[in-house]
């Protein structure tokens, strides 16, 4: 199966930044040489630098590099699990972000490491119209993490409602709210991984009835026909011809007029 045209995904961006844990494959000579005087004197130099400038040439590489380079040894895997290198690294990809204060509601800032993921996600991930938001970014990682987690994750209307008090939380309006986290669930959607586990997390959000919620924190339209869309077409090959009669039902009790694409089994 393959993802809809013009999907963004996490593979179209450099690998994994939350957590760190891509091993490196090393390779051994098979007649061991003496090294020259110049390599062995520019490892001795690495190793004797201290943390804050290796810190400093971390953060000025390409962040697809980070994972391979927290690899190389015991203490600079501990420079990338402490605070001070995200914070050097916020502070250099997004000067104008600073230390802001932490924010009311249920989703929390957490770690530097887990800000900088979400501003990555901001900048990246969500089409924000060039702007950096990072409580979008938290709400981000927040949702995945949810709908990713072992257990059955809960229904989509919680879900939906904890977004939403948390931009109303920190001053959105309630348009402004509403339209944030269909953004929001639009992004990690199409960020899913495209598994039998993701196949019936959709099913069910297709399947769940309308709950009778006041706006802002009815489910968007727009989002429920992401759902059903990526069933009809990225998951079409899944769908038994029962499942594919209840979700197209379900489809048809929400939808007065449906793609071409959904029809036929």
């Amino acid at each position: 199966m393959t993802a809809a045209p013009g999907v963004a995904t996490w593979q179209h961006h450099p690998p994994s930044i939350l957590p760190l844990r891509i091993p490196i494959t090393t390779h051994r000579r098979k007649k061991p040489h003496p090294p020259s005087s110049m390599t062995e004197g520019s490892d001795q130099a690495i190793g004797r630098l201290p943390d804050h400038l290796l810190i400093e040439i971390f953060v000025r590489l390409p962040i697809s590099e980070w994972c391979r380079i927290s690899c190389v040894n015991k203490h600079w895997a501990n420079i990338f699990r402490g605070e001070c290198l995200w914070q050097t690294a916020i502070a250099r990809t997004w000067p104008s972000v600073g230390n802001r204060k932490r924010w009311p509601g249920p989703i929390p800032r957490g770690s530097a490491k887990r800000r900088f993921a979400a501003l990555y996600v901001s900048a990246n991930i969500i089409p924000l119209g060039g702007e950096i938001d990072e409580l979008v970014g938290h709400t981000f990682l927040y949702l995945k993490e949810q709908l990713e987690l072992p257990l059955t994750p809960p229904p989509s209307s919680i879900l939906h409602g904890t977004i939403i008090d948390q931009f109303i939380s920190c001053g959105r309006s309630r348009d402004k709210a509403h339209e944030l986290a269909s953004q929001v669930w639009l992004a990690v959607i199409n960020n899913l991984e495209e598994n039998q586990r993701t196949f019936a997390l959709l099913k069910r959000f297709a399947q769940e009835g309308d709950f009778f919620l006041p706006y802002p924190y009815s489910r968007s339209y727009v989002v429920l026909s992401r759902v059903f869309e990526k069933l009809f077409t990225d998951f079409r090959d899944c769908l038994t011809q029962a499942d594919y009669y209840d979700v197209l039902a379900c489809a048809k009790s929400r939808f007065q007029l449906l793609p071409s694409t959904w029809l036929g089994y």
